[in-house]
């Protein structure tokens, strides 16, 4: 299975080292586009691929059944990312956006490649998933963690669908001038290029939909961790590190929902308000408690298990 891997281990080397070229790069050239560094987009692109690419080949690991899924989904992966942060970048040293940007032929071409390519890769990644449901684990609970943690990444991918959806503004300015320079955006309620939290970029005025992007993405690593966590508490029952770890995928799968519902209510990640401020309370309440339940049940099970060591 190693083999199988190494265009993933190649493209996360490849992104990280073009992480680091775009952070010079960000630091020597002053342009901005739309608010922000002109290279802080590949930056983040490079990072965010690099840590995907790394996490993808890891979990290829667990699907031994499945060589030829494994090879084609990690090529696919690998040459989509190449594209992917190559385009961006050239957007950047062009000076104009990359997403979202059909104001000419050449990039409404790259838009549109960039597309078809974040398609393909998704589709790679429910495959991984399909798979993941019917493989066997020697260990159920990072079973669970695994499948559970990649259904939701493929969640979060698809949020990016929503994003290329021309607004409402865009669809009217269209039909008065016949021109559709711009097709989608992250931001809701306003156009995208606004007051943005350090680093991410997020809308601090408005809806936002990298974010439950982003936090949808993240939890084919936010899981598995969990799983890992649960095991090194030696002692714990099999049943009991599985229902901690299903119990952790319910909290973030809502923590998810919320965060969705947030950005296209036009809601600015640091200022809920109304029944979603009162959800987010609830849930962050509710995730308190099972912790908690978690944490006592950890404990009892190694306690259980002890004992009857000791009896």
């Amino acid at each position: 299975m190693a083999i199988l891997r190494r265009p993933l281990e190649f493209v996360t080397w490849l992104m990280a080292s073009l992480g680091l070229l775009f952070a010079v790069l960000m630091l020597a050239d002053p342009r901005v586009i739309e608010g922000a560094p002109a290279w802080l987009k590949p930056l983040k692109f490079a990072v965010s691929t690099a840590i995907y690419s790394a996490t993808l080949a890891w979990v290829l690991r667990f699907l031994p059944d499945w060589p030829r899924l494994a090879r084609r989904a990690a090529a696919v992966t690998a040459w989509v990312f190449v594209v992917e942060v190559a385009l961006i970048a050239l957007q950047a040293a062009r000076g104009t956006t990359s997403h979202f940007n059909t104001s000419s032929l050449v990039d409404g071409v790259i838009f549109s490649v960039m597309g078809v390519g974040i398609a393909a890769q998704t589709l790679a990644a429910t495959a991984v998933t399909w798979a993941l449901w019917r493989q066997t684990f020697a260990d159920r609970a990072m079973g669970w963690a695994l499948r559970l943690g990649m259904t939701l990444a493929v969640a979060g991918a698809s949020v990016g669908g929503v994003m290329t959806q021309p607004t409402a503004a865009q669809l009217a300015a269209a039909r008065e001038t016949q021109q559709m320079p711009r097709a989608g955006a992250h931001t809701v309620g306003a156009p995208d290029g606004g007051a943005g939290l350090p680093g991410t970029g997020w809308s601090l005025a408005h809806g936002d939909l990298r974010v439950p992007h982003f936090v949808g993405l993240h939890a084919m690593q936010a899981l598995p961790l969990v799983a890992w966590l649960v095991a090194r508490r030696r002692g714990t029952r099999e049943r009991t590190r599985v229902g901690v770890v299903v119990g952790a995928a319910v909290s973030y799968t809502a923590l998810f929902g919320l965060l969705f519902v947030q950005a296209m209510l036009g809601q600015p990640l640091i200022a809920p308000s109304g029944a979603v401020a009162s959800a987010i309370g609830a849930w962050a309440i509710g995730t308190v408690v099972l912790a908690l339940v978690a944490w006592r049940a950890l404990g009892a099970g190694v306690t259980s298990r002890t004992a009857m060591e000791t009896a």
